[in-house]
């Protein structure tokens, strides 16, 4: 549930104070002196946060009044580098996206030899067309290519969007496949969150039933849902989550929160049926991820042996959003938990959520 600032005016309101729509809310370009282009946005909330659109219009720094909600990495924002790795070329930040056509651990294809790197080529692709609207909210705009000579072609286009007033960003991505073939599609949003948003005590919320990836996730499945202090050497837990949510509606919700901050992360879950829990909570690389996604994070290879694998036809349009709301009060952080606790009474588990090869918690 969305709350009006006390303040908030419609936009003839507005003009009555102020002919300059910028005093309330703003997207401005600017390059960086590595090169890197940076759009900077405000909506008078309280968050700002900074778009990389040579990262795929990805968001990197992002903070609500002066509190950073995100890890960044040393260095960052990284220009594209197709020679680095991904994991050097990771700018941590509010979300990294993932895919198109693959999302997980670098491979080779087991049919065609393709080779695959960590986490696939959008967020070093360029986004193209860059845009900015101010009409009662600002919104920023793009178009992403990914292609590759006879194989796949596929066109992105992205929308990020804050309404004036309120603390959150809403993306939005149309996914068409302009080739002549069904094309592989894996599309997982990486949501990074950082200290302060994550530290000690810090819970995550969610109706789900949790499964373990690993041998390392069930050595913390006791704990899985609390963050704790950053530990030298820390090795990574992910867990995946099959979620309950309501059958009309078909939003999941997931709460990252103490008692009077969090975070509040909905999308659809008919497009994105999957969600991933990373947690990572190691000594200076104190970043733990949130990850709606078409997929999970297990590549092209794995999913499709599984039954998994997506595949998007030509000519086929597809439609993902996630929406981001820092809670930033005791009753904001109540009103996102009362939507997972209905979730969790009068929700069913989201269809489409395969993941009987990997074992809930609470199996022997």
């Amino acid at each position: 549930m969305s709350v009006e600032p006390a303040w908030l005016l419609n936009d003839a309101e507005r003009q009555a104070y102020a002919l300059d729509s910028r005093q309330f809310m703003d997207a401005r370009q600017a390059t960086l002196p590595n090169g890197v282009r940076v759009v900077d946005v405000y909506n008078a909330s309280g968050l700002t946060y900074t778009l990389l659109p040579d990262r795929g219009l990805d968001v990197w720094a992002a903070h609500y009044n002066g509190t950073p909600l995100t890890w960044i990495a040393p260095g960052s924002p990284h220009p594209p580098d197709w020679g680095a790795d991904w994991l050097t070329q990771f700018n941590g930040g509010l979300l990294t996206t993932c895919g198109l056509t693959h999302a997980g651990p670098a491979e080779i294809d087991a049919a065609t030899g393709e080779q695959r790197g960590l986490h696939g080529s959008y967020t070093r692709l360029s986004a193209q067309d860059v845009r900015i609207e101010r009409e009662g909210r600002i919104m920023v705009s793009a178009t992403v290519y990914e292609t590759r000579l006879a194989h796949y072609h596929l066109r992105v286009n992205r929308r990020v969007t804050s309404a004036a007033g309120y603390p959150e960003v809403h993306i939005a991505d149309e996914i068409t496949n302009l080739g002549d073939t069904p094309a592989p599609l894996m599309m997982l949003y990486h949501i990074n969150t950082g200290f302060p948003l994550i530290q000690p005590g810090v819970r995550w919320a969610s109706a789900s039933r949790v499964h373990p990836r690993d041998a390392d996730a069930r050595a913390g499945a006791t704990a899985w849902d609390t963050y704790d202090a950053p530990s030298h050497g820390y090795r990574e837990q992910v867990f995946f989550h099959t979620m309950r949510s309501d059958d009309k509606l078909r939003v999941a919700n997931v709460v990252i929160h103490s008692r009077d901050f969090g975070l509040h992360v909905r999308y659809r879950h008919d497009a994105l049926p999957y969600l991933t829990q990373w947690k990572n909570t190691r000594h200076g690389q104190y970043v733990c991820g949130i990850e709606p996604g078409n997929c999970i994070p297990e590549g092209q290879n794995a999913a499709r042996a599984a039954g998994r694998l997506q595949m998007i036809a030509p000519g086929e349009p597809r439609e993902f959003s996630v929406n981001l709301r820092v809670l930033p009060d005791e009753r904001a952080v109540g009103v996102a938990l009362a939507a997972v606790e209905k979730d969790r009474a009068n929700g069913s588990p989201v269809p489409s959520c395969y993941l009987d090869d990997y074992l809930p918690l609470g199996t022997p």
